[in-house]
């Protein structure tokens, strides 16, 4: 598939969904993978807006890509947001799992999620650049 560029705001989100969506469907994934990986990249999406754009005050892109293989589907979305590897927030995230249901917050497990619903996840940091990327299998 094409590469996509789009402005790193949250009005970019349905554009992402929709590119994610095309891609599944191209690499044939059912619904359930489909809608895993969708939540995946919206949440890594919509972490890198918020924190890496609007809270940092700059602006920025956001670079797509998929690559369709006989084995799997790669996303990977690059932007110029400051360093932000997701593997930090994890154990944060993944600590809040064994809490009583009373002393649970509300949300704060999205990266937790992004990452379970994936096949695979990476996360690298090159020059002035984030890289997330997304590998679902297409035969499960």
């Amino acid at each position: 598939m094409e590469p996509l560029t789009l402005r790193g705001s949250l009005d970019s989100l349905s554009s992402i969904a929709q590119y994610i969506m095309t891609a599944a469907a191209t690499a044939g994934l059912d619904k359930k993978a489909s809608y895993r990986l969708r939540l995946a990249v919206d949440e890594i999406a919509t972490n890198i807006i918020i924190h890496g754009y609007e809270e940092a005050n700059i602006q920025g892109d956001l670079n797509l890509r998929a690559d369709l293989d006989d084995d799997s589907l790669t996303i990977s979305i690059e932007d110029c947001g400051g360093a932000f590897d997701p593997f930090s927030k994890l154990a944060l995230e993944e600590s809040k799992l064994n809490l009583p249901m009373a002393e649970k917050p509300m949300g704060g497990l999205g990266v937790y999620l992004a990452i379970q619903g994936v096949d695979k996840f990476f996360y690298e940091r090159f020059g002035a650049r984030n890289r997330n990327t997304f590998v679902v299998n297409r035969h499960h």
